[in-house]
């Protein structure tokens, strides 16, 4: 099995399940990377780690387990028995769609309007390409998301301008940048504490679930 994340902080905790991980980064070499490293035994694919919400319902550590992935590339519905196994593991989670995307949705207004037109609750930059990977080599897909940024708060230009491409935080970037705007800094923590919130979920998701993520059940079943 593979698990895809976006960020280190969610390899880190992925590492739990005891299958092999890719940590996309910004995603543009995401799709060749997963497609090289699926082998013949390879069982099924899974998108792991934080997402931004669309719904407003949704506040940060709420947990999301993916029903279908909608992208400018199409729909892909995710394994509906997989999918139900993880329902069952993490009882307060919420079934839905989620959108993929190749950059980060940041503005309040743009997630109302990417709610609006494509209904999905949950935003996030590798789900859809984990998604038609599997759909194109056949093998069952799920995806657990939990909220960090909810649809009323706006990640702040700082936040981004932190972020490598390779998924880590440039700490002496986040520092520069303050000292240039430090009107950002209360932005910046509230940011810090929706992200302890997700990271919070994401392990007690781990745990609820357990190495091999209800996929033996599914092929047992």
């Amino acid at each position: 099995m593979i698990v895809v994340v976006g960020l280190e902080f969610e390899a880190r905790i992925a590492a739990g399940f005891g299958a092999q991980v890719i940590c996309s980064g910004d995603g543009r070499n995401l799709a060749d990377k997963l497609s090289n490293a699926i082998t013949d035994d390879c069982r099924g694919l899974v998108s792991f780690g934080v997402a931004g919400g669309l719904a407003p319902e949704l506040k940060p550590g709420d947990c999301v387990v993916g029903s279908a992935v909608l992208s400018e590339s199409g729909r892909v519905d995710l394994d509906s028995y997989w999918s139900k196994i993880l329902l069952q593991a993490i009882p307060d989670a919420v079934l839905g769609e989620l959108a993929g995307v190749s950059a980060p949705v940041a503005d309040p207004r743009a997630k109302r309007t990417l709610h609006a037109k494509t209904g999905a609750i949950a935003v996030d930059m590798e789900s859809h390409i984990v998604a038609q990977v599997a759909k194109a080599r056949g093998l069952p897909v799920a995806a657990i998301r939990v909220i960090t940024d909810p649809s009323i708060r706006a990640l702040p230009p700082v936040a981004l301008a932190a972020l490598r491409p390779n998924g880590t935080t440039d700490i002496g970037a986040m520092i520069r940048f303050l000292i240039r705007q430090p009107s950002q800094l209360p932005a910046l923590l509230r940011t810090a504490l929706d992200a302890r919130a997700a990271r919070a979920s994401l392990l007690r998701g781990r745990r609820l679930v357990g190495p091999g993520l209800g996929l033996p059940q599914l092929q047992s079943a």
